[in-house]
């Protein structure tokens, strides 16, 4: 009884919140209610679930490590895995998948570099768009 208790208050003490999640490529965001105090990874999986339960598209799968995410308002920097989702102050956030970093069958090296450079510019590309529309609507 003393240990149910003692959870109990450690739940009265902490924050929740309901953060909303665009999942890039996916039409409208998953939103949840979550503890201020809940990792970025365990965000990232509830998200992942979320998702595949409501059936949505492009399927994602479930390899938490596959994807980043990051904070609509804040800079184009991903969270880091083991922050706390409340220590950023923000509810919006992007999720997105990592870019594949399989080695190519080509041999060709400026090809490499060019094909990591234009995925990355279009994330970045995206994100400052979208902070901009956010942004002049409000």
């Amino acid at each position: 009884m003393g240990l149910n208790k003692q959870k109990k208050n450690q739940n009265l003490n902490s924050k929740r919140f309901l953060i909303s999640i665009n999942v890039l490529g996916s039409a409208g965001p998953i939103r949840f209610v979550v503890n201020e105090t809940e990792l970025v990874t365990k965000v990232i999986e509830t998200t992942l679930k979320l998702y595949a339960r409501e059936g949505r598209l492009p399927i994602l799968g479930n390899d938490i490590n596959g994807f980043l995410l990051f904070c609509t308002h804040f800079g184009s920097d991903a969270l880091s895995p083991w922050d706390a989702i409340g220590s950023h102050g923000a509810r919006n956030f992007t999720l997105c998948k990592k870019s594949q970093t399989s080695t190519p069958t080509s041999t060709n090296e400026n090809e490499t570099s060019s094909l990591s450079r234009r995925g990355s510019g279009n994330l970045r590309a995206w994100l400052n768009k979208s902070l901009k529309l956010k942004i002049s609507s409000h």
